[in-house]
């Protein structure tokens, strides 16, 4: 990635952002300080609607990120592949799964991912397979090697069945937690722990 880091413009679960050349940061958490952002690891989850999955993922990952003390080391937001659900809330069952979890979603609405999210993004991550097929498309490949499944962050690889269609919700949470668990701790890895 080349000179500053610009964010998406859905700032993540439609929080207010300000750009601030190569500093940004989350208006919404006033305590949230200003940080080079080439120096943040920015992860994008992706799934077809951006309704059940990445969505979970993303609000998992940051409650994994805030619980660690790393909210300034990472932006994490998500997107999908389709344009089905465009504008539309984190689907009902999918909140209030995270809301179970004492995690809330509240503002993310769903949007769809750009050519631009390959040089933005340090990490792509699919829910299954066509995820991943779609966004090899929309980029036109993978030439960095940026996109993964995230279950195969686990010692169980595989997809993350959509429980838009199993209405399966719980196991949905369970194999996003244990992924994005796996995530974290594959990144710090790389970055010597920071």
């Amino acid at each position: 990635m080349n000179g500053a880091y610009t964010p998406p413009l859905d700032c993540s679960g439609g929080m207010k952002c300000a750009n601030f050349g190569p500093l940004w940061y989350n208006q919404q958490d006033k305590n949230h300080s200003k940080r080079d952002a080439n120096m943040m690891t920015k992860v994008l989850f992706v799934c077809h609607g951006n309704i059940c999955r990445s969505p979970m993922a993303e609000f998992v990952m940051k409650d994994l990120v805030k619980e660690r003390g790393l909210e300034d080391d990472f932006f994490i937001a998500s997107a999908a592949t389709s344009s089905e659900e465009l504008g539309n809330p984190v689907y009902p069952p999918a909140r209030r799964k995270l809301l179970d979890h004492g995690i809330d979603p509240s503002g993310k609405t769903a949007r769809r991912i750009t050519k631009k999210d390959y040089e933005d993004y340090d990490y792509l991550i699919g829910m299954d397979h066509w995820n991943l097929k779609n966004m090899e498309r929309a980029f036109s490949g993978d030439p960095e090697h940026k996109l993964h499944l995230l279950r195969d962050f686990t010692r169980t690889p595989g997809e993350i069945d959509d429980p838009w269609y199993t209405g399966d919700f719980d196991t949905a949470y369970e194999q996003i937690s244990e992924g994005c668990k796996g995530l974290l701790d594959h990144i710090m890895a790389a970055k010597g722990g920071i």
